[in-house]
């Protein structure tokens, strides 16, 4: 056992525990495209396929184009818009967000049609499927961005995080708890692996799927209900024993504790919670996808940077190459949920996924070789791209 040191604390850190990024489909090698006479970007090769996934707290685009393998990146894109910022208290979208959210809607829609994408999904999840006004939301999207989005329900959300984080799956464990730190809601899914047939091929049959359940909190109702500054000790238990609370129905019906202590439990976490704690673990001076996507971290390491983001203070949080200004106040909520998680179940160690819902919805058009066209006329509302 080695130590490392981490906001200000020596971390324990098992030696086989990984700090390389997997190796697989979904690659991040950008493809090679040229200027259409229209200013569009196109080519020869292979159709591009984009997923755009709006949720409580981030706006994401990934535009790819499909190949032998899988796909190959052409273009991403990622906001912190928190649409959900107010929603738990009114039930309604604030101006405010509405106008950050389509800002970056418009930066999306732009770099649609300058990479001259035919093929879209463009999903939206919690804050949408709660807010009062989300049907005058929608067709302000539509107008100012000639976006049209889709408003999935928590399963399907859950499902498509899935799909796109199943090559991460470990083939000799035999059961999975993959879960999604959102921003208003948190999806839990337990699946059953089926060896390397499911790790391969990055799908999932309907059989593997067991139980899945959705917390009503993610880190901005949390953070709004309990605060996201200065946390004191009290406060943060607080915030655990709701997420403990919340998980006790779930527990119940699947039972993993008993596997868990068998060692026939895997964890792998998808969200900007565990994103974010890998890239303070590995002390990273910017964040850097390849290191954290993939990563191993024991449960003893995971807690150990927990408390570590615990004693921060608000500045320092700010400070933090991989926590900033847009996280600071969000991301001891989601160690909060996180905690509640590694109490709950006594697994060896979990594994973090920087991906989700938008390679989830990649590899259903590619699988499929279709999606939604998408046309000029659609597009021809987009302001100017990033």
């Amino acid at each position: 056992m080695v130590n490392q040191r981490v906001g200000g604390i020596r971390v324990p850190v098992q030696k086989e525990v990984s700090k390389h990024a997997a190796s697989d489909q979904f690659g991040q090698k950008r493809s090679s495209a040229s200027k259409a006479p229209n200013g569009a970007r196109t080519s020869s090769a292979a159709p591009l396929y984009a997923a755009l996934d709006l949720g409580t707290n981030n706006c994401r685009l990934l535009i790819v184009r499909a190949c032998e393998d899988g796909y190959r990146v052409v273009d991403t894109f990622s906001r912190i818009v928190r649409l959900g910022e107010g929603l738990g208290r009114n039930g309604r979208l604030s101006e405010a967000a509405m106008a950050r959210t389509i800002a970056a809607l418009q930066a999306c829609a732009g770099k649609l049609k300058y990479r001259g994408v035919r093929h879209l999904r463009a999903v939206a999840t919690e804050a949408c499927r709660r807010a009062e006004n989300c049907d005058a939301f929608l067709r302000r999207v539509r107008q100012e961005t000639g976006l049209e989005l889709e408003i999935i329900s928590s399963e399907e959300e859950a499902c498509l995080a899935l799909q796109g984080c199943a090559p991460l799956l470990a083939p000799d464990c035999p059961d999975a708890l993959v879960f999604d730190i959102g921003g208003g809601s948190t999806e839990l899914s337990w699946l059953t692996c089926c060896g390397n047939s499911l790790v391969k091929k990055g799908a999932l049959a309907t059989g593997n799927l067991r139980a899945w359940h959705s917390l009503p909190m993610g880190v901005v109702t949390l953070a709004e209900k309990y605060g996201g500054k200065d946390i004191e000790s009290p406060v943060y238990e607080a915030m655990v024993g709701e997420a403990l609370e919340a998980l006790h129905g779930f527990e119940a019906i699947a039972g993993l504790q008993s596997l868990a202590h068998q060692g026939n439990l895997q964890f792998l976490g998808t969200s900007g919670t565990v994103t974010t704690m890998a890239g303070v673990y590995l002390d990273l001076h910017r964040y850097q996808r390849h290191k954290v996507d993939g990563l191993y971290m024991s449960a003893d390491t995971a807690r150990a940077v927990i408390r570590a983001i615990c004693r921060m203070s608000y500045q320092a949080r700010v400070a933090h190459p991989c926590i900033g200004v847009q996280r600071a106040d969000l991301v001891i909520a989601g160690c909060a949920i996180l905690d509640a998680f590694l109490r709950t179940w006594p697994v060896e160690r979990l594994r973090v996924a920087d991906r989700g819902v938008r390679e989830g919805i990649l590899a259903g058009l590619i699988a499929q070789g279709q999606g939604v066209a998408v046309s000029e006329d659609l597009l021809s509302a987009a302001k100017a791209a990033e």
